[in-house]
């Protein structure tokens, strides 16, 4: 770089020197530079605005009143050197400020001679997001930042779900700059670019070629194209003849590609078909009656410059609005008391001997204030509003996102840094609540190269014939899942029958290698294994590997093809049956409240039935007997005694259904208890095992070792390390007493593998974690996710079973283990039916009661009542006497004996008239 200003500088012309040249605060003509190449697309477009806003100006006597604007425009010729050249020619004439560079290189260098000599640059095409303001305080952007235009190529897609794309770029400042912007975006939606492309200034034909070949064989298929005019279409012309603008291509292109149509177009046939379906960006600029209007002049424009036929572009439209901008700071300029002055730079001289006339370039005195006019701009101009944000960007961001289709293009939706993607005009939105959900975010349908509105799936696997390294555990137990043949070394399992056969669904073919991990001693560490796999070592890892939280922050696992929490595994013992386990079935509580239910129904009938039936009468021993024979015979339906009244039928039935249910329940309960192995542990679950202070096994390589320390608290001092189902076994039969362990924590498919030949423990508890097993793949790697999808179609279609059973299918042991300990059977299970059953019992005495004192009331009073008795008995403890006479009688004897008093009462009148009349 200084080497490059040392030869300009040595070409600069010497000028006068020493003392500060003044002009009043309104001079009569204002010099401004313009640098940019005329013989390309943006620079012919840029020549006729900036005369036309030239002229608008000068037209518009209140704009600079009385000052006319005179802008000297010099032609770099697409040459970095030739523009850094005419660039610092400008800095030794009384220029103000320089409209450009249109070149990023250019602005680069000039920027810092710029901020010495305190001349403002007015860029309307250098879009390089590295020339900031902090920087390079003197260079001021009038369009678009490519931060901005990145930040919509990541958007568009993240909204496709794609997460790699491919750079194509000239590697230069501009191309370098751009995508290094492109990639932080991409990486703010955990996207990346996985292959960069670089495209040398001066690459020839064949260059670019080589170079799309290697992109060919890539995996990804989404190809982001950051070029300029001269190489955006060979680029394009190489991928058609190449055949990758087909089907599965997806291209992008930043808005050199919008700026050509918009330019030149309609391009030749020949050249439309070779970028039919890409995308491209354009800068929107609102519509405006300022707009149209300058459209409507714009073929009168290039007639008057006699330069050929071209159309505007938007590169066109902010160096017309470039020049207002920088006029209308020159007058608030004026107005505020700037002076058009000049003076030395006393840092700027010579060594000694030396003939670079520094002293030449001068120090623009009100190029502080002109910059700050610049930069507080706020009109509205053909492009739209125009004003700066504090960080020396255009305020309102905003791309139109093209479709190329046939022989010209269509916009598909918008990018704007306030809405993001939308169908609707940002220029609408601004004036709309923001909307940021996922939802919002919607574009039209694009046609893809291919012809098809299919969206790509973005990447196909690398036809470059390279194998994907797979890591796969070396076993040394359950070696069912996945273990390495001594003899032949190919691996085999149930987990790479499940991977090979996910594979074999694919749409394309996948080359893979399986490679052991593992010394082949004891089991390998699977979180050592996931991390080669973060790191590259390996490509994917297939085998027993637990998804697990912190393994989730490092690589991609596909869908679980098994689920397989943490389990507790503890040795049994078995229950024996004793003279009393008939008692077992109940519990004291139950056998309580049924003894007395069996004594209350009883009793019940007893009552309903004793005044009518002859079966429930005789003498006191004998109906005491009848209550406790008629309620316990009732458990076996064995009753002999009938039932005569209503009440008493509805309370037998209803007690004769419960003793039902209570008889079967009894039934099962005592069935199981003797016919079914019991088994117990001292470990009932975790939480027993964690306060036990015993010590726990664990399988050599699980997570369950880290999973218990780090999230469960258990002091690493309690747990061993057990290698093989072996190992597992005599642990739990030594116990912790003699050097073995309580109880050993593993995945619930290991633990099953080793319960069905291992008939002594059991699963204690329940499964206290939930998870599963997965393959392993890197951080967003497209294979993970079409590996997923298969594996759910092996689900859905029986094949995932199918080869579970292949390797699993076997012998068990004949009890079930999961629950160890049989329930007994409570009141709890029964309450409901011995509350309807007391109901029953409650009413039908409550309503016999109540016929049998109604009865009772309307007896007749007896006439043969001894007097004596009276004096000795109260009336009231006379009555109850009667009462409970009257409800011991048989209902036919009370009603003879009634029917008798009544036959008797006028045989006694008779007689007592018969002896008052004597």
């Amino acid at each position: 770089m200084m080497l490059a200003l040392f030869l300009l500088f040595f070409c600069l012309i010497s000028s006068t020197s020493g003392a500060t040249r003044n002009a009043s605060s309104r001079p009569t003509v204002v010099h401004v530079g313009a640098i940019f190449t005329f013989d390309s697309t943006i620079g012919r477009v840029a020549k006729v605005a900036i005369d036309a806003a030239e002229d608008d100006v000068n037209s518009d006597p209140s704009v600079l009143r009385g000052t006319r604007l005179e802008i000297i425009m010099r032609d770099t010729n697409c040459s970095g050197f030739l523009g850094m050249m005419e660039a610092l020619q400008f800095m030794e004439t009384d220029t103000v400020a320089i409209v450009g560079p249109q070149c990023t290189t250019i602005a680069h260098v000039i920027s810092h001679v710029s901020n010495e000599l305190h001349v403002p640059l007015l860029s309307f095409s250098a879009t390089d997001p590295t020339l900031n303001a902090l920087e390079y305080p003197y260079f001021v952007r009038t369009t678009q930042s490519d931060l901005f235009q990145m930040a919509a190529i990541a958007e568009i897609v993240d909204y496709y779900q794609w997460s790699q794309v491919i750079a194509v770029y000239v590697d230069d400042d501009h191309g370098r700059n751009g995508v290094a912007a492109l990639g932080d975006k991409l990486a703010e939606r955990r996207c990346k670019i996985s292959y960069k492309a670089q495209v040398s200034p001066g690459a020839t034909r064949s260059d670019v070629t080589d170079l799309l070949v290697k992109v060919a064989l890539m995996e990804s298929r989404v190809i982001v194209v950051h070029s300029n005019q001269e190489y955006g279409p060979m680029i394009l012309s190489i991928a058609h003849y190449l055949e990758m603008m087909t089907n599965g291509y997806v291209w992008i292109t930043t808005d050199w590609l919008s700026s050509l149509l918009d330019s030149r177009g309609p391009l030749a046939s020949s050249t439309m078909e070779t970028m039919q379906g890409v995308l491209t960006l354009r800068q929107h600029t609102a519509d405006s009656k300022k707009k149209r209007d300058f459209i409507s002049r714009w073929r009168n424009l290039i007639r008057n410059e006699n330069i050929g036929d071209f159309r505007l572009n938007s590169y066109g439209l902010y160096a017309y609005d470039t020049v207002w901008m920088l006029a209308k700071a020159l007058d608030a300029f004026f107005d505020d008391g700037g002076i058009i002055s000049f003076s030395d730079d006393k840092s700027l001289h010579d060594a000694q001997g030396g003939t670079l006339h520094l002293e030449a370039m001068s120090i623009f005195d009100g190029g502080q204030l002109l910059l700050d006019k610049v930069r507080k701009s706020n009109f509205s101009g053909i492009t739209g509003l125009l004003r700066f944000d504090s960080d020396g960007n255009l305020v309102h961001p905003a791309f139109d996102i093209i479709n190329v289709i046939g022989t010209g293009s269509r916009t598909v939706g918008f990018w704007s840094n306030y809405s993001g993607l939308s169908i609707v005009s940002p220029d609408t939105l601004y004036s709309k609540p923001l909307n940021v959900s996922p939802g919002s975010n919607r574009l039209y349908s694009v046609i893809w190269p291919g012809e098809t509105t299919t969206k790509p799936r973005g990447w196909v696997f690398p036809n470059n014939g390279k194998e994907l390294k797979i890591g796969v555990p070396d076993r040394v137990s359950y070696k069912e899942f996945v273990s390495k043949s001594p003899t032949t070394g190919t691996v085999k399992g149930y987990c790479i029958d499940v991977f090979t056969a996910a594979v074999n669904l694919l749409p394309y073919a996948v080359p893979f290698k399986l490679i052991p991990f593992g010394n082949g001693h004891a089991n390998p560490s699977y979180t050592e294994l996931t991390n080669m796999v973060a790191t590259g070592a390996f490509d994917a890892a297939v085998g027993d590997i637990a998804i697990v939280t912190n393994r989730t922050k490092i690589v991609d696992f596909t869908q679980p093809y098994i689920e397989s929490g943490l389990v507790i595994v503890a040795p049994i013992r078995k229950h024996k049956s004793n003279a009393w386990a008939f008692l077992q079935p109940f519990t004291l509580e139950m056998w309580c409240v049924t003894g007395l239910s069996f004594l209350v129904i009883g009793a019940a009938v007893w009552i309903l039935e004793h005044r009518i039936n002859d079966e429930f009468r005789g003498p006191p021993r004998q109906q005491i007997v009848t209550v406790f024979w008629f309620s316990f015979s009732t458990l076996f339906f064995a009753h002999r005694e009938n039932t005569v009244s209503t009440l008493g039928r509805v309370v037998l039935i209803i007690w004769l259904f419960v003793v039902l249910i209570i008889q079967s329940s009894y039934t099962a309960s005592l069935t199981s208890i003797l016919t079914v192995q019991q088994l117990s542990s001292p470990i009932k679950g975790i939480d027993s095992l964690i306060a036990s202070d015993e010590l726990i096994g664990f399988q050599v390589g699980s997570f369950a070792e880290n999973y218990m320390v780090e999230e469960l608290t258990i002091p690493r001092s309690r747990l061993k390390a057990l290698g093989s189902p072996e190992e597992y076994a005599e642990a739990l039969e030594l116990g912790p007493e003699n050097g073995g362990v309580a109880a050993i924590v593993d995945e619930r498919a290991y633990v099953e593998l080793f319960l069905s030949t291992n008939c002594k423990f059991a699963i204690v508890g329940s499964e206290f974690t939930k998870s599963g097993w997965g393959f392993v793949f890197p951080r967003d790697s497209p294979l993970a996710v079409d590996v997923s999808t298969a594996i759910l179609t092996l689900s859905e279609n029986g094949d995932l079973q199918r080869i579970h059973d292949k390797w699993f299918t076997r012998a068990a042991c004949i009890s079930e283990t999961d629950e160890i300990d049989s329930e007994r059977l409570h009141l709890s299970s029964f309450w409901g039916l011995f509350l309807i059953c007391g109901m029953s019992c409650f009413l039908a005495l409550l309503i016999y009661f109540i016929v049998m004192i109604r009865q009772f009331v309307q007896l007749p009073p007896p006439d043969d009542q001894d007097p004596s008795s009276d004096q000795q008995m109260p009336r009231s403890g006379h009555r109850l006497q009667k009462f409970l006479s009257f409800a011991d009688d048989k209902v036919e004897d009370a009603k003879n004996r009634s029917k008798r008093g009544q036959m008797e009462k006028p045989t006694n009148n008779v007689n007592a008239d018969i002896e008052s009349y004597d």
